[in-house]
């Protein structure tokens, strides 16, 4: 099979959607077939074009067996909303070039990753034009976030917004989201179930549930090694609330042995610093690498996930997998009833979100409480196990690759 994989971030060496494509990227050319990728050079989360890659320009790589174009686009210093739309604007442009030229040589799928969106009706044009099958994976709902957090704004805008929405994702041959209630809300939007493939987000359980020097980062932090670790490490953005975490920990700043870590990148990261500035348990440390991704989540003793009240049931976190793995406790903002919600009943506590006070109580009742602490992270390890393992997930993922070929094939 040819898989061209056309999305905005591939950073396998980080976290997040970068992560996530990397791994299906080299995952699928481990079973033999020829991978290529369209993405942005290496910026996200901090929001900043890593050194060796420019902006401006295109690079091609070959990365563990995956061929790579890296097309230009604008990255503001400061991303809102508007500026956000020209970021994602400047890609969808800038990645044309690349596009015309993969698709000319007639690859079997286009497996388009959203966000971002903006990618989308390109790719399927290119897709009818060569005779490859388009695929649209909904890692965020991009749109409806944008308009419940506030970066877009008006009635007008919003249906005219959706039903183009609407309109595009009724047109790919293949459209898969990350929850249950993510292929709930492609149904409302008019995807017919048939064309509705599942595929969560998963984890290497073995790496991160294996991983040693536990003791190496609190030791670098300055932590002691008896304390309580509460670990937030993801991108540090509107849509997390993580204003919250800055209030519980001054609400905890007694405590005597809670610390907090914070790790990650993000347009809110100096906001929460400063918020935490006074507070002498709280860490702040910088998106860390790949290969020590296990080690990182193993120093936590508690993880913490917030999430603001109207995205919970939008998106369902990518880090949340690896905390899961981890097999520690997640202390969770997110409304009841939402799948997140679900997830983590019995695995960890859920409060309700931007809640500072009830967090610190949670976190307070953990932290105190280790015998709690080990029964819920044996239960969250044990979900990720049975439920998030990249091999079943993906070795399901090429079936229906496949599937979607043969039905090209006989149709």
């Amino acid at each position: 099979m040819k898989l061209l994989i056309y999305g905005l971030n591939f950073a396998p060496e980080l976290t997040g959607i970068g992560k996530y494509t990397g791994e299906l990227a080299t995952w699928m050319a481990r079973q033999g077939h020829t991978v290529s990728v369209i993405a942005g050079p290496p910026y996200y989360p901090a929001w900043r074009v890593q050194e060796g890659y420019s902006a401006w320009r295109y690079k091609q790589e070959r990365w563990q067996g995956v061929s790579i174009m890296r097309a230009p686009l604008w990255v503001p210093a400061r991303p809102g909303g508007l500026k956000r739309i020209l970021h994602l604007a400047s890609f969808a442009l800038g990645s044309l070039p690349a596009l015309i030229q993969q698709a000319a040589k007639r690859p079997d799928v286009i497996f388009v990753v959203a966000p971002a969106l903006l990618c989308a009706p390109a790719a399927l044009a290119a897709a009818r034009l060569c005779g490859a099958r388009a695929w649209l994976h909904i890692q965020d709902y991009e749109v409806d976030a944008a308009f419940e957090l506030g970066l877009l704004k008006g009635n007008w805008l919003r249906r005219r917004v959706l039903s183009f929405e609407r309109w595009l994702l009724r047109r790919f041959d293949r459209v898969s989201t990350i929850s249950n209630r993510m292929l709930e809300l492609a149904l409302q939007k008019g995807v017919e179930d048939h064309r509705l493939v599942s595929l969560p987000n998963w984890v290497d359980v073995d790496f991160v549930a294996l991983a040693e020097g536990r003791d190496r980062y609190r030791a670098e932090l300055g932590i002691p090694r008896d304390a309580i670790v509460a670990l937030y490490a993801g991108n540090m953005g509107a849509k997390q609330g993580l204003e919250i975490l800055g209030e519980a920990a001054k609400l905890l700043e007694q405590h005597p042995r809670l610390w907090f870590v914070l790790c990650g990148e993000g347009p809110q990261r100096e906001a929460l610093r400063k918020s935490c500035a006074d507070l002498p348990r709280v860490r702040f440390i910088g998106l860390q690498p790949a290969h020590r991704l296990g080690e990182l989540l193993c120093t936590a003793d508690i993880h913490l996930l917030p999430q603001r009240q109207h995205a919970s049931d939008l998106v369902m976190p990518s880090k949340l997998g690896g905390m899961l793995a981890s097999g520690r406790p997640v202390v969770c903002t997110a409304a009841p009833g939402t799948e997140l919600a679900a997830v983590i009943a019995g695995r960890g506590v859920l409060v309700p979100p931007e809640d500072a006070s009830a967090l610190a109580d949670a976190l307070q009742a953990l932290a105190d409480d280790p015998c709690r602490r080990a029964e819920l992270g044996a239960a969250a390890r044990d979900y990720a196990r049975r439920h998030l393992h990249i091999d079943a997930i993906l070795s399901q993922a090429e079936q229906d690759l496949h599937t979607c070929l043969c039905q090209r094939r006989t149709a």
